[in-house]
């Protein structure tokens, strides 16, 4: 028997990429909505509530919303919007976090898949964290690229539009109030005290994404070398299929530059660690729209479903 899927917001860029990514699958009835009653809660309560799973790709608000229109208990809600990252009994969708990650998704009924950005640092921080590497009140510094897919459909539009304001052929730094949607669960998440300073910036090209955090080595609990660290990571994902730790010295081999958009169209992440006994730089490098978003829906929804978590994805 097929599984019923429903996609509240199928408009949006993350709602388009997963039915995109039905195309390759047969285990799947997808659920459709005409045009004109997609914003009407009769009509998207009616297909919530009759589907097993409904993907939310939606703003906070319309997310919210559209849960409180569930009254079947058999379907589970994966939501994409920041609305219920922090949220009691939602579990967060990033199953290589730890088994009890991955457990609460696999029996949840509420999932939320993580923000781009805070994919990016909760993969190298909540190691570091849990690990007692480093401290709870570190203080937290994120830089971070990411290409314009990232904004939305406004922002893609502003980029690609025919005779486009030239402002947009350099970078786009913003956020500067610090106050990131993000930063919320990028602090939760982690267990961090206070929520690290992030800088983020968007530039000219679509898709893929780097997030940077540096690091003191005499501020750490104990005391690392980049090496160390790098087989830190190695060890705490040894045998997942979605993140991998790059050699040390992979930076220095790819001509000592990484490229933001090396990972596009690909669903897994990479971390890399480089520096010196006294600095070293923790970084990310994956799609934006991939374990940042859509591909991460998909993992979380293989994992429900109990079948290979890579299904339907490029890994």
């Amino acid at each position: 028997m097929k599984t019923k899927v429903f996609i509240d917001g199928s408009e949006g860029t993350t709602g388009l990429r997963i039915h995109e990514r039905f195309s390759l699958r047969d285990d799947i009835e997808l659920l459709s909505i005409s045009a004109d009653l997609r914003k009407d809660p009769a009509e998207r309560a009616r297909l919530i509530n009759e589907s097993d799973i409904t993907f939310l790709c939606l703003p906070d608000a319309a997310a919210v919303e559209s849960v409180s229109l569930v009254d079947n208990d058999d379907t589970v809600i994966i939501d994409t919007s920041t609305a219920h990252r922090t949220e009691e009994g939602w579990a967060y969708g990033f199953p290589e976090l730890s088994p009890a990650h991955r457990d609460a998704i696999r029996t949840g009924k509420r999932i939320a898949v993580p923000g781009c950005y805070a994919s990016g640092f909760i993969a190298v921080g909540y190691p570091l964290v849990s690990g007692g590497l480093l401290p709870r009140d570190y203080p937290v510094s994120v830089f971070a690229a990411s290409g314009y897919s990232g904004g939305g459909k406004k922002l893609i539009a502003a980029y690609e539009e025919e005779g486009r304001d030239a402002k947009f052929d350099s970078a786009r730094m913003y956020a500067w109030g610090q106050t990131h949607k993000h930063l919320k669960e990028m602090k939760a998440v982690t267990g961090l005290a206070r929520e690290p300073l992030f800088c983020p910036f968007t530039t000219n090209y679509h898709s893929g994404m780097i997030v940077q955090v540096p690091l003191y080595t005499d501020m750490l609990s104990e005391k690392k070398s980049p090496e160390e660290i790098r087989d830190f990571y190695a060890k705490y994902y040894e045998g997942e299929k979605f993140i991998r730790a790059m050699p040390f010295g992979a930076d220095v081999e790819a001509g000592g530059a990484l490229f933001s958009d090396a990972c596009a169209g690909w669903d897994g992440m990479e971390i890399f660690v480089t520096g010196n006994d006294d600095r070293i730089v923790v970084a990310t490098r994956f799609d934006n729209l991939g374990k940042g978003a859509s591909g991460a829906a998909m993992q979380c929804m293989n994992i429900v479903l109990g079948c290979d978590e890579a299904t339907g994805l490029n890994i």
